[in-house]
């Protein structure tokens, strides 16, 4: 496993590290499930109760935010390099989109994926020290790019998914040779495209865009989790240098 240097907290109360042992990897899944399922009502195929487990994590590494006096896990992504995804059969992501365009890029790659973050801790200090961990990765391991799918729910018909594709569509769209083709498009019903809509980027798509981040063309519907999935790519050359130092910048402050 590879190793991660334990970040200084967030004003002492937060901490990232890399899961080292199979019960830390069940209070991710454990973190996991309370959100993916308890709260936002996905449909997870798992074997235990309680978990969201499935036939990819055995092939990750976990990096785990964590409350410094309680330990509590807060905040959770796994992350698979191209290495542990040829054990595992594939990138996740393979599942939703023919990702050939990535696959045929040079150099290393990391999917990041399962990303998710405690309801207490949704106000920016979370993902940013869970990003100040994964930039201590790439670092690490010599990641090259860096992908994955961040979601956009569609519980108002899809009316936000569509202001936040036009918005990416104009402003953060990769080249078409890095386009991937969705397995599952999202229904046109479910992607309006009236101009002059606004809508606000949930924290995990958000974080992407600042860091440099391109969608990788339209978004894959998951109906299991009832969201839009959109690929989003990092070539880490071109990693927004200001925002990622803000990152790190909170996870050493104080």
């Amino acid at each position: 496993m590879s190793a991660i240097p334990q970040l200084a907290p967030v004003r002492h109360k937060l901490f990232v590290e890399l899961a080292q042992t199979a019960d830390d990897v069940r209070e991710a899944q454990q973190l996991r499930h309370r959100i993916f399922a308890e709260e936002l009502g996905a449909k997870l195929d798992s074997a235990e109760l309680g978990l969201d487990a499935d036939r990819f994590d055995p092939h990750c590494e976990h990096l785990l935010v964590r409350e410094s006096a309680s330990g509590r896990v807060v905040g959770c992504t796994r992350l698979m390099t191209d290495d542990r995804a040829a054990a595992a059969g594939g990138f996740y992501s393979a599942g939703e989109f023919d990702i050939s365009p990535i696959l045929d890029l040079p150099g290393r790659r990391l999917e990041v994926g399962r990303t998710c973050i405690d309801s207490d801790y949704r106000q920016g200090a979370a993902i940013a020290v869970l990003w100040s961990g994964l930039a201590g990765f790439i670092h690490l391991n010599h990641i090259d790019y860096l992908f994955g799918c961040a979601s956009i729910e569609l519980d108002d018909g899809g009316i936000r998914a569509g202001a936040i594709m036009q918005r990416l569509r104009q402003h953060a769209m990769a080249a078409p040779e890095l386009h991937v083709h969705p397995r599952m498009p999202l229904p046109e019903a479910e992607l309006p495209v009236e101009e002059n809509l606004t809508a606000p980027m949930p924290p995990l798509l958000k974080a992407y865009v600042r860091l440099g981040a391109r969608a990788c063309g339209e978004p894959c519907w998951d109906p299991d989790f009832k969201v839009a999935d959109v690929l989003m790519l990092l070539d880490v050359d071109e990693l927004n240098p200001a925002y990622s130092r803000h990152f790190l910048d909170r996870a050493a402050r104080d």
